[in-house]
């Protein structure tokens, strides 16, 4: 986790992530405070490993959720946990934004953008306590791009892999949000 950072461009100026251990696991805990802005924490791939890593696991727990957070209403799209994907061609920046969400089932798909620079899609993974129990999700990445932004062609090219991005925030419901990430494998 030594090589994550904050995302300036998409972060306020508090940077309010921290790195815990608990016994043997390393862990980062983002931990949001309101009036702050929100905090993108990332990890860039390094150029000579963007095209082969074609799958993502990781580890995470709901700490505490934001007050009537709700990634499908625009104010009030807050979570305690954020997993986020991005690729890119050319000047066009694909995202898939996975949620641990308060209230919204899992396999909701929402939120989506489309524009000439910018595809995002919404997916929420984890809904819901309990709180304190670590989750392991592990994604095709392929697959997932395929999925959203392939328009149905299983075989569509997929763009170079450009980082990982975690996100806990709570400012658009100005309440208190937690939430863990651990064991990070990109693989092939």
């Amino acid at each position: 986790m030594e090589h994550w950072r904050i995302i300036d461009s998409q972060s306020g100026p508090v940077n309010y992530y921290s790195l815990l251990r608990d016994g043997p696991r390393t862990f980062l805990r983002g931990t949001y405070q309101p009036p702050n802005k929100k905090a993108v924490l990332g990890f860039e791939v390094p150029d000579a490993s963007r095209s082969r890593l074609h799958r993502l696991d990781w580890s995470w727990r709901a700490i505490q959720f934001p007050d009537g957070g709700d990634e499908c209403v625009k104010a009030k799209g807050d979570s305690s946990a954020v997993v986020y994907v991005t690729w890119r061609r050319f000047l066009r920046w694909y995202s898939l934004k996975y949620v641990w969400s308060t209230t919204r089932k899992p396999g909701t798909v929402c939120d989506r953008r489309r524009n000439t620079f910018v595809a995002q899609d919404t997916v929420v993974l984890e809904s819901g306590g309990p709180v304190g129990v670590w989750k392991h999700e592990s994604v095709d990445l392929a697959r997932e791009f395929r999925a959203h932004f392939g328009e149905g062609d299983e075989h569509a090219d997929i763009p170079p892999l450009m980082g990982l991005g975690v996100m806990t925030d709570g400012d658009q419901t100005k309440s208190v949000s937690t939430g863990d990430y651990s064991d990070f494998v990109l693989s092939p």
